[in-house]
């Protein structure tokens, strides 16, 4: 019989598993697809979600109800929101194959593994998971590469047995991501500042725009500094509420040292002048020259770790001094011209009225 796989959850990350499942089942040697080696069934609360799910590929079928999805599952995957698991336990805990492996995509790990502790069966194996990648939250999204070169954090339980650590760790390296153990508690304080605080900082800074009186007129000078801050801000509230509440001791020490330099350079902005010393000027060189060490990481390969290559390219650099001389205007002139010229006529014609 082959292995069958139960995706819990099937947006974004649920879906790209799916395919990425898949599409190893059927180009790796020893795996023979759906009628061989591997079994991908998927369920999502949202029926249109499973509908889509099984139209792209990304399962081989659906189960209308939870149970019947995992039913003889070899191993289960949670992709849902941190919030939602809990009641998955509960709901799952009495249905599962003994000897299975249950596993989880959570941004958060130390509660997520102490409700697995606590409602799972000691003859299921529970490993914790998080792969550090994702860009939109809808399965439209999704992609059999999503994971591709991505950390996938590893967090088994202390029952965990070998054989389930291992089953988890090749269906990571099926979607070719790289496996990183790390332990809970430190998972959920790292990602608490790199992961978790900038999605807080966007939302804080996208309310604190949006409320002003002048956000109407301001809105229309945006560009690529707002859209990059503010994207985080956009993602689902109620998966980041999940996770601010199940990381909260974390994220407040990250807000805390977060206010903490923050007030640093409102004092360097209000104290600076030409007599002084440039506090401010050390401040920013400090955060560039941080920034440039992280975006410079390299693989064992040589390959940017953080998919930074663009930035350093000799266009990017041309096109960055291009928008801080004159704006660009020397690259977008025959572009200013021609709305110059429309205005001009506009105002022309209106003069004549």
């Amino acid at each position: 019989m082959p292995q069958r796989v139960s995706i819990i959850g099937l947006g974004l990350i649920g879906g790209s598993i799916g395919l990425g499942l898949r599409r190893w089942s059927s180009t790796s040697p020893g795996a023979k697809g759906s009628s061989g080696g591997l079994e991908i069934v998927g369920f999502d609360a949202d029926l249109e979600q499973q509908r889509y799910a099984k139209k792209i590929g990304a399962v081989d079928r659906t189960e209308w109800d939870l149970q019947s999805a995992i039913r003889d599952a070899d191993i289960v995957v949670l992709a849902t929101p941190v919030g939602a698991m809990r009641t998955v336990f509960e709901d799952i805990s009495s249905r599962l194959k003994a000897g299975s492996v249950v596993t989880d995509t959570g941004s958060t790990k130390v509660q997520v593994l102490d409700w697995a502790k606590e409602l799972l069966p000691t003859t299921v194996s529970f490993v914790g998971g998080h792969p550090m990648a994702g860009k939109a939250q809808s399965i439209e999204a999704a992609e059999a590469d999503l994971f591709k070169g991505a950390t996938w954090c590893v967090a088994p339980s202390i029952n965990a047995s070998d054989d389930a650590v291992r089953n988890v760790l090749g269906l990571i390296a099926a979607l070719e991501a790289e496996a990183y153990f790390i332990d809970p508690h430190e998972h959920d304080a790292y990602v608490a500042g790199v992961s978790h605080l900038p999605f807080v900082l966007s939302a804080a800074l996208v309310r604190t725009v949006a409320t002003d009186p002048s956000w109407r007129d301001m809105k229309s000078l945006t560009a690529g500094g707002f859209r990059d801050m503010s994207r985080l801000a956009a993602g689902s509230p109620a998966m980041h509420r999940d996770i601010l509440r199940t990381n909260r001791d974390a994220i407040l020490r990250w807000i805390d040292q977060f206010q903490s330099n923050l007030q640093d350079m409102r004092t360097a902005i209000a104290t600076e002048s030409d007599a002084t010393t440039p506090e401010l000027e050390r401040f920013l060189i400090d955060a560039r020259d941080a920034r440039a060490d992280w975006s410079t990481q390299t693989r064992r390969e040589g390959e940017l770790l953080q998919s930074t290559a663009a930035e350093l390219a000799p266009d990017s650099i041309g096109d960055q001094m291009g928008r801080m001389l004159l704006g660009g205007l020397g690259r977008r002139r025959g572009k200013l011209n021609e709305r110059l010229a429309a205005a001009e006529k506009g105002r022309d014609q209106r003069d004549r009225r």
